[in-house]
């Protein structure tokens, strides 16, 4: 039998049904709707994980859960709430727990396809929320996908895990979608993600 994908959505606030959160859901289930196993990860679990530090996942049930997730993951979608112009602290906490990778044969999120989502009341601040996701990703060794979905959320606009806003409906589909097909793409050919010496 072929082994699923599996695609692992990080993010939300503490509020359970939250933009944010309803966002990642469309993401996810476009996601699963490619063949993909998906994981959610939404704000009311990231607020239960501890505040990270070295060796907090070892009394963690919540942060063993997040970290052997991520371990296990073919692809990733983000989504974070716009804060003061970006990512909230919910959110940070809970990728800073990919520090525990750090010493795997798989370093961080090398060579994963990560699908990014912000949502926010103004422009200015899925933008720069968005940047710094890339930021992130980059610095973790992951692949951002082509489509980052910068979302400005008006009151309404989600509901029962739909966006009342084609357009934006569309490009949170097009991210679950776009995270599948990076992941097949890895799995078929490993070797051109290889991190091994560079010949010059």
């Amino acid at each position: 039998m072929t082994e699923k994908l599996s695609i692992v959505g990080i993010g939300g606030t503490t509020s359970a049904g939250s933009s944010t959160e309803q966002a990642l859901i469309i993401a996810l289930d476009a996601a699963r709707a490619e063949g993909a196993q998906v994981t959610l990860f939404d704000g009311p679990f990231l607020a239960a994980l501890p505040h990270y530090s070295h060796g907090a996942a070892e009394s963690s049930d919540e942060a063993r859960q997040l970290v052997a997730a991520i371990r296990g993951a073919h692809g990733l979608i983000f989504a974070s709430p716009g804060y003061h112009g970006s990512i909230s602290g919910l959110f940070k906490n809970a990728i800073d727990y990919i520090e525990d990778t750090s010493k795997d044969s798989r370093v961080y999120l090398d060579g994963l396809p990560v699908g990014l989502i912000a949502t926010a009341y103004g422009w200015q601040a899925t933008g720069s929320t968005l940047a710094t996701m890339r930021s992130i990703v980059h610095a973790l060794r992951g692949w951002p996908t082509p489509l980052g979905a910068g979302i400005r959320s008006v009151s309404g606009m989600f509901k029962d895990n739909r966006c009342s806003d084609e357009a934006s409906n569309s490009q949170l589909e097009l991210v679950g979608r776009q995270v599948v097909e990076f992941a097949r793409l890895r799995k078929a050919a490993p070797s051109i993600l290889s991190t091994g010496p560079v010949e010059e």
